[in-house]
């Protein structure tokens, strides 16, 4: 394949990406409005699943956002979050990640 049609493959499969997030979200959205937990949980997943592939077609490991992500709890911590503050979610997603 010509570098000029994978160039504009690649950037066509990032903004496809993008919309997927977006539909992720909005039926996130709806799951939670129609109250089926079901639904939410198909909906987060989607969306986690849709991001990671992203993160990847933008050049970003699976391990290199999951190092981030990590961090970014770390981070928050540190910071006095308030889900952590209330519920401890920080550290309980921070378990996880570590275990994983």
């Amino acid at each position: 394949m010509p570098k000029e049609m994978d160039v504009a493959k690649r950037a066509k499969v990032i903004e496809w990406l993008k919309t997927e997030v977006v539909d992720h979200v909005s039926r996130l959205f709806k799951s939670l409005w129609e109250g089926s937990s079901l639904k939410v949980v198909d909906s987060l997943a989607s969306l986690v699943v849709s991001c990671y592939i992203l993160g990847r077609r933008l050049g970003i490991s699976y391990g290199d956002l999951d190092a981030s992500i990590v961090e970014k709890l770390k981070k928050h911590k540190q910071e006095g979050h308030q889900l952590e503050d209330w519920y401890q979610d920080i550290s309980a997603l921070e378990e996880h990640m570590r275990k994983r």
